[in-house]
């Protein structure tokens, strides 16, 4: 059966992603964070070939067949599309003088998508305000070592020492994707990062250990919104980081496994993480489910629960329980972290639980399941922890 845009908007996310079919080799790829992407399968001189189309629904059902008759016409002429759009795609860029911009967004949304929403932002931003404002209409075959140094003079002018490797990279990464499509001859920032200035990196604000019962008290007496209580509770129990928690979907949770699976797309290090849950993480889940919030998210917006649980909501409801500069959402990391290893738990098997990076790939294709029965016995020891140090 062919697609109608009432199908398509009904589609919901799953653990998994999935294929709905329109045919002639047309097909929508539903992702498990609610993403949707046109795709065409074609032939072209006996081997099959995918052509990616557009994103639901900036590409809409009508928009996508059109383009799937123009692409079918392309093949029956001879014409491979994933060819002449890399063709294209050159020629688009030699058309605007290859200045740094232009490469640099392209080279952005080619690869965005392997990148969590918040980390997307973050690089666009440090595209456009930082690096751009300096070489964005350069040709980036014209763009000199003098160039990136100034760009990062001014970032320590302001004093954010913090991000300066990190947009030297983005730089870096820059040039690189340029260099094998002919449009620079090497990447200038090579030796540029010992001309930084070196700073000690500070760690997130996290109270002593000898503080956690009353913070725990101050969470429970204070006056905030149920859910946020409840996330801020549900962030303890887990020490999951505040964006991994903010777009928990109801569907990544298995009570009966008592298992929560974020996807891969969603961490840091792009590997699935499993959280086993404990009793008191279950119980929390079932608080919010009797809140009859009519929402797929776990931790709804607000004011639209089709949406998530806002950027700073958990942060400022410890900021005014006066825990301002003593205390961020990132600390129960530390505070887990350090308690644990503190009473004797293996170091590999907290580390795994924190979803640290893996050096070793072939390993890290197997994390997201090593040390788990460790891992449940931890959890489960945490969750009665926290019980027994807030009825003291």
């Amino acid at each position: 059966m062919t697609l109608t845009e009432i199908k398509i908007k009904a589609a919901k996310p799953k653990e998994k992603k999935y294929k709905l079919f329109d045919g002639e080799g047309l097909y929508l790829i539903v992702f498990p964070n609610g993403s949707k992407y046109w795709r065409l399968k074609y032939r072209h001189n006996g081997k099959e070939n995918t052509f990616a189309i557009g994103i639901y629904p900036e590409c809409s059902l009508a928009e996508a067949r059109d383009k799937r008759y123009v692409l079918k016409k392309q093949v029956k002429d001879g014409v491979n599309p994933n060819v002449q759009k890399k063709t294209e795609a050159i020629e688009e860029v030699a058309q605007s003088d290859n200045d740094f911009r232009t490469v640099a967004l392209e080279w952005h949304s080619k690869n965005v998508r392997k990148w969590t929403p918040r980390h997307g932002k973050k690089l666009k931003k440090w595209i456009e305000k930082d690096i751009c404002s300096v070489i964005g209409k350069i040709a980036i075959n014209d763009v000199k070592p003098k160039h990136i140094i100034e760009i990062m003079r001014k970032i320590e002018a302001r004093g954010a020492f913090d991000i300066t490797r990190e947009i030297l990279s983005v730089c870096s990464r820059v040039f690189r994707y340029a260099i094998p499509i002919g449009l620079c001859d090497y990447d200038v920032t090579m030796g540029i990062g010992q001309t930084l200035t070196t700073v000690k990196r500070q760690n997130y604000r996290c109270i002593s250990p000898n503080d956690f019962p009353k913070l725990i008290q101050d969470i429970e007496k204070h006056s905030c919104a149920i859910l946020t209580k409840l996330a801020l509770r549900f962030v303890m129990l887990t020490f999951v980081r505040s964006g991994e928690l903010r777009y928990a979907k109801w569907t990544e949770i298995d009570f009966d496994k008592k298992e929560w699976r974020i996807p891969a797309e969603r961490m840091k290090m792009r590997e699935q993480h499993l959280v086993p849950l404990s009793r008191q993480a279950i119980s929390v889940l079932n608080e919010i489910k009797s809140l009859a919030i009519k929402s797929e998210n776990v931790f709804a917006n607000e004011f639209n629960s089709s949406k998530f649980m806002s950027e700073n909501t958990m942060l400022y409801a410890l900021y005014d329980m006066n825990y301002k500069d003593k205390m961020t959402v990132h600390g129960f990391r530390q505070l887990a972290s350090t308690l644990l290893n503190e009473n004797g738990f293996p170091p590999d098997v907290i580390e795994r639980q924190l979803a640290h990076a893996e050096r070793n790939k072939v390993r890290r294709a197997y994390n997201h399941a090593q040390y788990l029965p460790q891992r449940r016995e931890m959890m489960q020891w945490w969750g009665d922890y926290i019980d027994g140090i807030t009825s003291k």
